[in-house]
C-alpha cells in the first residue's frame, strides 16, 4: 500500500536522467558513419553470416542516428533556431527519413548513407553557429 501511494501517476522519458544540456550532432554522425561502414562490409563479405549480423548492426545504428537526431530536434533546438534557419525543420525530416525504412534500414547502398552523413554535417553546421 506504502508503494502504491508513492508510485508516480506520469512517467516521462528524457534522453538522461538529468536535464544536462550537453548535446552535440557527432553522436548521430558516429552512428552514420557505423552504418555507411556496416554496408561497405557487406558488399566486400561473401558469407552470408556475416551478412546477416552486417544488417542488423546496420539497421540497429540507424535507430540510433534517428534517435539522436530527434534528442536534437525536439530538446535542444528552440522556436528562435527556427527561425533564423527556417530549413531546420527539413533538414531533420530528410535527415531521419534517410535513417528509417526508406533509407539507410531498407537499403544497403552506400550513397544512401554518404547523403545521411551529409544530411547530419548540414545539422551539425546550423548547431555550432547556434552555440557562439
Amino acid at each position: 500500500m506504502f508503494a502504491q501511494l508513492f508510485k508516480p501517476k506520469t512517467t516521462v522519458y528524457a534522453h538522461c536522467d538529468l536535464p544536462c544540456g550537453v548535446y552535440d550532432p557527432a553522436q548521430a554522425k558516429i552512428e552514420a558513419l557505423s552504418v555507411k561502414a556496416c554496408m561497405e562490409k557487406y558488399a566486400a563479405s561473401t558469407d552470408t553470416d556475416f551478412k546477416s549480423r552486417a544488417v542488423a548492426i546496420k539497421e540497429e545504428r540507424s535507430n540510433q542516428v534517428k534517435e539522436h537526431l530527434w534528442i536534437l530536434w525536439t530538446d535542444y533546438f528552440k522556436p528562435p533556431h527556427f527561425e533564423s534557419y527556417p530549413q531546420l525543420h527539413s533538414l531533420f525530416n530528410e535527415a531521419t527519413k534517410l535513417a528509417g525504412a526508406a533509407g539507410t534500414k531498407g537499403t544497403n547502398d552506400v550513397a544512401v548513407a554518404t547523403k545521411l552523413i551529409e544530411k547530419i554535417d548540414e545539422i551539425a553546421e546550423i548547431f555550432w553557429a547556434t552555440k557562439k
